[in-house]
């Protein structure tokens, strides 16, 4: 069964995220728990946490089917020490909030080298700062996301992400969450039918299918292996609509949060009835 849902607003509270899901008749979400653009937040009150907890219920969707994204100013790759620890601390503090919430997951970009430092050293720090997360923290899991590789960004190619988890070492604790945007900017095609089991072979043979535990379901405004971070609506964009399709009967995504952050938030509630309707009664793959 497939679980359909997008990344919310958490204005005004992180205990209105369940609600602005139920609204748009999503079975999964995602939120910032905190202001994504800040370092620091105001710790989470016991009334909040409550009342997330009780709204998470009266809605129906389950704790892993939430996917909370860390703050876009985290880099867990920074090649300067300082500001690298500092991210490490804002990641841990984020998976904290994380399991207060009773939340299992949290979705981060795995980091960027800036240009100064080489890739292979760049996934080894990452893999560290995420080994002291799992140590201080007792419950999240923390999920790479597929990177376009814009800029200095690593976690482009399966075989980063794959390095990263050798290291981390703890696959009950650590995965991946497939961003389709992503990986086809990556270069890696999913258009058809024979495409799209060519590359999620790949994943299964170089990360390994039970890493797989999350997906962010966006269309593509750029070309193809273009490197370029930019996301369009459900069928919209250079995507198109079959790879939709195929996502939505391919067993590989039952049970896990499949998250829109898709450019047009007025949208999102056609967009998560148009993939419900794309669901073969039999599985296709």
């Amino acid at each position: 069964m497939k679980f359909v849902g997008a990344h919310v607003s958490a204005a005004g509270g992180v205990e209105n995220a369940p609600l602005n899901a139920a609204k748009i008749g999503a079975k999964a979400f995602a939120l910032f728990t905190k202001n994504q653009k800040q370092w620091l937040a105001k710790p989470l009150s016991v009334e909040s946490i409550r009342a997330f907890k009780g709204n998470l219920a009266a809605v129906a969707i389950a704790p892993r089917h939430v996917l909370p994204h860390d703050s876009y100013l985290i880099n867990l790759g920074h090649p300067d020490t300082e500001k690298r620890e500092k991210s490490v601390l804002a990641l841990l503090e984020e998976a904290r909030r994380a399991e207060q919430l009773g939340l299992t997951l949290l979705n981060f970009h795995p980091g960027s080298h800036l240009g100064a430092m080489d890739e292979k050293k760049c996934l080894e720090v990452i893999a560290a700062g995420m080994k002291r997360i799992l140590a201080e923290t007792s419950q999240v899991c923390l999920l790479l996301e597929t990177t376009s590789g814009q800029g200095g960004n690593v976690g482009y190619r399966f075989e980063h992400l794959a390095e990263v988890l050798e290291q981390v070492a703890d696959s009950r604790r650590s995965g991946v969450c497939l961003d389709t945007c992503h990986v086809f900017a990556a270069g890696y095609d999913i258009r058809s039918v024979a495409a799209y089991e060519k590359t999620m072979k790949h994943f299964d043979s170089v990360i390994g299918r039970s890493y797989l535990r999350a997906a962010h379901l966006n269309d593509a405004k750029v070309e193809f292996a273009s490197r370029k971070d930019r996301h369009d609506s459900v069928g919209r964009g250079r995507l198109g609509l079959e790879v939709f399709r195929l996502l939505m009967n391919d067993s590989r995504f039952d049970d896990l949060p499949l998250i829109l952050e898709t450019i047009d938030d007025t949208l999102w509630e056609a967009e998560i009835k148009l993939l419900y309707s794309l669901v073969a009664k039999a599985s296709a793959i």
